[in-house]
């Protein structure tokens, strides 16, 4: 990982391509590079450890590049650490340079083979294998798509690369196998990179590549594309769904506190068409053949990572209680796993991104396990996972750039109640529970904008967890998930650790913990379960712990030295975990920017999860 960007012009496109690669810093990073050909036929490279704001003032600084064709890179470390002489591209011979995302997983045996016939390393990165298989294949006269394809026989795993070769000094190759690579057709020239959002700052259209796919690119086209068979292809190009303006700031200080106040609007796009006053309009929303596939449904397993996770553990409870059998599983313990494949069951993937490894891995698993039917529910429509099942449903969130995951999440929770609703009508979901339901979804945006207006409140609230280590959540039923995804949200921006509990399970053992060093979050909607976790609270301040109860408005839950009440809009049962969660993400975000740690790109983590 994580961003790949080239180009093929006309003009010096070195600013461009800095340009590109400071467009996806949102995908995480510990170094990044650029390799051209300069007009002398030479490849020269600039490449560091750090920011790409680094590179940039290594470019001022006296190792200008220019070229008319560039690689660039920003790396998140696998194998080998965030160093000058791990970043990418790598180059050898000072012929070849390569930039790759994913994994080379038969690396090890590739490279001993390459020690033993005497070739040297220069980096610990997995990457340097393919151009040690690559250039003696050039050397011998092959062009450098046909060593591709001769070099991407003897590797497994999943990954993506673009190659320069001064033996062809006006061509880019690029293959992809796994992990997302699109190319952008503009004017007089072409672009590659690992994401549209990028590609929507220079691009008029998007060719998608399917994997096992190589291209050769040359006087700003593709001049050649064959398949993992090596066919010749032509993949149709798609316009750009992306606009630039809307992955710039605004008013906001970083795209999380951005993305936590589109969630409104985000919720809004997803519905929109997609219900009436008191119904679910087509459900051809979800694909073509979804009433026939819906009609068979007889149960459903949902597969998803981190915070998508969370939104299918919600998922699961609400498909139940209209006795539809419901799995939620993580994704990358699904992929390894033989479970019972119930019949006619509906496999659902949920991903931001769409190029989740685990999720597309665990998706193909279960195909193989013979569950018939799938359906994704994914933020990015020219994404990988939309490509490989039988339904899709966009959920209209819009580009999402911090690491940290909200709108994405709303919108999720928002379509996959759209979704119960399609599978319910089937089962004992009257039309007097479908218009309740449906009066909640119209009424959430508004809800949402309520909760907004309580950051001031929340921003004050935060002061309380700047001096603590840990903190215990506490949620059940529909809003344990809720309580897991608010614990996520504060240990991935704040550096907090935060552990999630069901609140039932406290006196087996998560009680030991608390003192008065350890706060308590309660997530508590005035539901069926209320009684049992004002007891689950109590037990939290007889041991002398500090508690945050977020509350529905009007809950009978008292506050005193020891407990603080904040109390949220009133909703109802289906919307409620909305509308909490955003106070948690409101809150994580306050803590954080106290803190001050790297909001929109945490320590160690990456937007696109693209390997194992």
């Amino acid at each position: 990982m994580c961003g790949i960007i080239g180009a093929v012009s006309y003009r010096n496109i070195v600013p461009d391509i800095v340009r590109g690669m400071r467009m996806m810093e949102y995908r995480g990073y510990d170094s990044s590079g650029i390799a051209v050909i300069n007009s002398d036929g030479d490849l020269a490279r600039t490449r560091c450890a750090g920011r790409v704001e680094k590179l940039s003032n290594k470019l001022k600084n006296g190792s200008l590049l220019s070229g008319t064709i560039a690689i660039g890179h920003t790396r998140w470390a696998t194998h080998g650490l965030a160093t000058d002489n791990n970043a990418h591209p790598l180059v050898i011979d000072g012929q070849h340079a390569i930039v790759c995302n994913g994994i080379i997983e038969n690396y090890e045996e590739l490279k001993q083979s390459h020690i033993r016939d005497g070739k040297v390393y220069e980096s610990e990165t997995d990457t340097e294998v393919i151009l040690h298989e690559l250039s003696p294949l050039l050397a011998d006269g092959m062009s450098m798509i046909e060593g591709v394809q001769e070099t991407a026989k003897v590797l497994t795993g999943s990954f993506a690369f673009a190659i320069l070769s001064i033996t062809e000094p006006h061509k880019m190759v690029i293959a992809k196998r796994g992990s997302p690579l699109l190319i952008g057709l503009g004017e007089q020239e072409i672009f590659v990179a690992s994401d549209a959002i990028t590609l929507s700052k220079f691009a008029n259209s998007i060719v998608v590549m399917e994997n096992g796919d190589i291209a050769e690119i040359s006087d700003a086209s593709i001049t050649k594309m064959i398949d993992e068979f090596g066919n010749s292809v032509d993949r149709r190009g798609e316009a750009v769904l992306v606009r630039p303006e809307t992955v710039t700031l605004g008013p906001y200080s970083h795209y999380m506190q951005k993305e936590i106040f589109e969630q409104s609007s985000a919720v809004s796009n997803t519905l929109e068409n997609r219900i009436s006053n008191d119904e679910l309009l087509e459900e051809e929303a979800f694909g073509a053949q979804a009433t026939k596939i819906f009609d068979k449904v007889e149960a459903v397993r949902i597969l998803a990572c981190g915070t998508s996770y969370h939104a299918g553990m919600v998922a699961k409870l609400w498909l139940e209680s209209f006795g539809i059998p419901c799995e939620a599983e993580i994704a990358s313990e699904f992929r390894y796993r033989k479970p019972v494949v119930p019949q006619n069951a509906l496999v659902v993937a949920l991903s931001q991104s769409g190029e989740t490894a685990d999720t597309l891995a665990a998706l193909e698993q279960a195909k193989r396990l013979g569950f018939k039917h799938s359906l994704a529910i994914c933020n990015s429509p020219l994404s990988s996972l939309t490509r490989i099942t039988d339904l899709i449903f966009h959920t209209r969130a819009g580009p999402e750039i911090s690491v940290a995951s909200t709108k994405a999440f709303t919108t999720q929770i928002a379509s996959l109640l759209l979704l119960m609703i399609a599978l319910a009508r089937r089962k004992n979901l009257s039309h007097e529970q479908e218009k309740s339901v449906i009066t909640e979804l119209r009424a959430l945006p508004a809800r949402i904008d309520a909760v907004l207006q309580m950051e001031k409140r929340i921003q004050r609230l935060a002061g309380n967890f700047v001096d603590k280590e840990h903190t215990l959540f506490l949620g059940r039923g529909t809003h344990y998930p809720i309580a897991l995804e608010g614990a996520l949200k504060l240990k991935e921006i704040s550096y907090i650790h935060a552990d999630a509990y069901p609140a039932g399970e406290l006196k087996h053992g998560p009680l030991a913990l608390i003192d008065s060093k350890m706060p308590t979050i309660a997530v508590a909607p005035n539901n069926h379960l209320l009684a049992k976790l004002k007891a689950n609270i109590q037990e939290v301040r007889a041991r002398g712990g500090r508690l945050f109860v977020f509350s529905d408005s009007g809950t009978p839950i008292a506050g005193d030295d020891l407990i603080e009440v904040i109390e949220m809009v009133q909703s109802g049962p289906f919307t409620s975990p909305v509308l909490h969660t955003i106070a948690l993400q409101l809150l994580a975000y306050h803590v954080a920017i106290i803190k001050g740690t790297d909001v929109d790109n945490p320590r160690n983590l990456a937007k696109s999860v693209t390997v194992e």
